[in-house]
């Protein structure tokens, strides 16, 4: 069973992520609510809701409805929510009464190309000399997280997600952000086999 990491953050939210191994079949039990063709994110979507029942088993996956930002939700809110992927990599966040946001992502050095597009040039100074690649990683996770758990779309990651300081070292810490100037954040984060993984949770 590659459940690769667990934690029960509080009494009332868990975090897990699932290493991808197995064939289709094995997510049989896992209802396939929209038509995917690609067998490898078909198999990432299957293996993201099968996790969220490992987590809470009487998690009702039927009930899951897709937003016009495509964002899974439950209409009566018995549970707030959050499912990413990643190559082989399904992680979810759940929480009974906090609103949340997850992502992961593995440390891609093509993506210091692309720095100025999701970063301004004050969020840039806190890029170091060494290692840009996976600060640069994180900071775009925190990003993606972010726009997860906000859910209702028309996000700028640069004016809309300013990051402020990050506590911590390369393995685990906190980036300190707001959403709009006007909710603090603080994004949690881990790394561990290649990949960031990032979470959020707040009572807005």
């Amino acid at each position: 069973m590659p459940l690769v990491y667990q934690q029960n953050i509080n009494a009332v939210t868990q975090i897990g992520v699932w290493h991808i191994a197995e064939e289709e079949h094995y997510f049989a039990s896992v209802p396939l609510q929209k038509e995917i063709t690609h067998p490898h994110k078909r198999l990432q979507h299957l293996a993201g809701r099968f996790l969220l029942k490992v987590l809470y088993p009487d998690f009702p996956l039927a009930m899951i409805r897709i937003a016009a930002t495509r964002k899974p939700f439950l209409e009566d809110d018995a549970y707030h929510f959050s499912i990413s992927h990643c190559r082989d990599y399904a992680a979810v966040i759940v929480s009974r009464e906090y609103r949340t946001g997850v992502d992961i992502e593995m440390v891609n050095h093509k993506i210091k190309n692309i720095v100025p597009k999701y970063l301004s040039a004050a969020e840039q100074l806190l890029l170091p000399t060494n290692g840009i690649a996976e600060t640069a990683t994180l900071f775009w996770s925190v990003k993606e997280t972010v726009y997860k758990w906000q859910g209702t779309g028309g996000t700028d990651f640069i004016r809309d997600i300013p990051i402020h300081t990050v506590a911590g070292n390369e393995q685990q810490g906190v980036v300190h952000c707001t959403f709009r100037n006007t909710i603090p954040l603080k994004v949690q984060y881990i790394f561990f086999n290649g990949n960031y993984l990032t979470w959020v949770l707040s009572d807005h």
